[in-house]
């Protein structure tokens, strides 16, 4: 993975020092009908008004609008400046982003995110482990109707896989919504519900490789059902009916309630006195005759540089990302985290779960530290984790994450 990414910065480096030079075609580097035409000096029936372009010509201005639209890309990747890490961001928007002059789309834009990931499993009472992983693989299609109200996303994950058939996993994000109510979206579709902060936080935005326990067990799921999100200065909400089935693999085997609310102390201060984020909810439901019931609270401060989150979820039965259970579970997290530059941010958190609370010395704890280079934003980020896994039941392991983000 090293010389992966040694060769996505080299290609970087290389490309925008010569993206502003005059591109030469050398003959070594183009097919034999084309190296004649130019060893023979002949000019290009391309600069001459009413000509008629021969085949080898075409070739040659083929090649240089190729290279000069590559050259372009690149320089404007490698000068691109993205500062603000807590939305999704891509490398190539622009050139991946078309629009349209007639029809009922105003534009198509095409991105995709992969996620890969180096980790070393350091067992106290065993030999160490190493696992490279494809976290993620995503390709995203987000589409704007005529007017700007209403768009859609259509998102696919080819991601190889064990916890479901391909055909359940591959189509994640399928819906549309509109924006015609002020301050609100009003979705309908297969989307990730309101489960918390951080288990409906999109995956390109996280702040470790993975997600807190409570949010990767109770949460991290995507559902199909209507959904209304409401944002003010001083109140946020997300409200929900969703059939209670995750990643269709049944059809309406019952009805869920998905709501949350977010209060903003310190909206209305224009930031002086930071960002302070109040906020709570409930999930509640039936799947095949199984009850579910879960609730959650949350708080979150934001000053300058620094940024801290800690969220407490409380189960009695799940519908999440670890499947239908009756089981009785509850956990919490604290993150704190500190930007020291626009590039570098460093990171902690104390994470503790209870998978089944009628048992006893069972507790799953894990301390994590992690440092994120932002070379380009979220759209191409290098991660490095430590996490110590202190287990009450089995024994206690520590783990090396080195990851990447990319997102063209």
């Amino acid at each position: 993975m090293k010389k992966f990414l040694l060769l996505i910065i080299f290609t970087l480096s290389i490309t925008s020092v010569y993206a502003e030079d005059e591109i030469t075609l050398e003959p070594d580097s183009l097919t034999p009908k084309v190296a004649a035409i130019l060893e023979e000096d002949i000019e290009s029936p391309l600069l001459e008004s009413g000509a008629t372009v021969s085949e080898p010509a075409q070739e040659i201005h083929t090649h240089s609008k190729f290279y000069e639209e590559l050259s372009k890309n690149a320089h404007n990747v490698y000068n691109l400046q993205i500062e603000n890490t807590n939305v999704p961001s891509c490398l190539l928007k622009e050139p991946l982003t078309h629009e349209f002059e007639k029809g009922p789309l105003e534009s198509l834009h095409l991105w995709s995110v992969i996620q890969m990931n180096m980790s070393s499993n350091i067992p106290e009472d065993g030999d160490v482990d190493n696992l490279f992983r494809i976290g993620t693989i995503n390709t995203i299609i987000d589409g704007k109707f005529k007017g700007g109200k209403e768009d859609f996303r259509i998102m696919f994950d080819p991601t190889p896989q064990n916890k479901r058939p391909f055909g359940q996993q591959f189509i994640q994000d399928l819906y549309v919504q509109t924006h015609r109510i002020p301050h609100h979206n009003l979705l309908i579709g297969n989307s990730r519900p309101g489960v918390g902060i951080e288990g409906a936080q999109s995956p390109y935005t996280l702040p470790f490789v993975n997600r807190s326990q409570i949010s990767r067990n109770l949460a991290n799921v995507r559902k199909f059902g209507v959904r209304l999100q409401g944002n003010y200065s001083l109140v946020d909400y997300d409200l929900g009916g969703y059939s209670s089935d995750t990643f269709f693999s049944s059809f309406f085997p019952g009805v869920e309630f998905n709501g949350w609310v977010n209060l903003k102390p310190l909206g209305k201060t224009d930031g002086r006195y930071g960002k302070l984020t109040t906020g709570g909810g409930i999930v509640s439901g039936t799947r095949n005759s199984t009850d579910f019931f879960t609730a959650g609270a949350y708080v979150g401060y934001e000053y300058k540089k620094f940024w801290m989150r800690a969220e407490y979820a409380n189960a009695d039965g799940s519908n999440g990302g670890d499947g239908l259970t009756k089981k009785q579970r509850q956990g919490w997290y604290v993150t704190l985290g500190y930007h020291i530059n626009k590039k570098l941010e460093i990171l902690a958190r104390y994470d503790e779960f209870d998978p089944d609370k009628k048992i006893s010395h069972n507790n799953q704890r894990e301390y994590t530290a992690g440092i994120n280079y932002y070379i380009k934003g979220q759209a191409l980020k290098l991660i490095l984790n430590y996490v110590f896994c202190q287990n009450d039941a089995k024994p206690d392991s520590h783990r090396i994450i080195v990851g990447t983000q990319i997102a063209i």
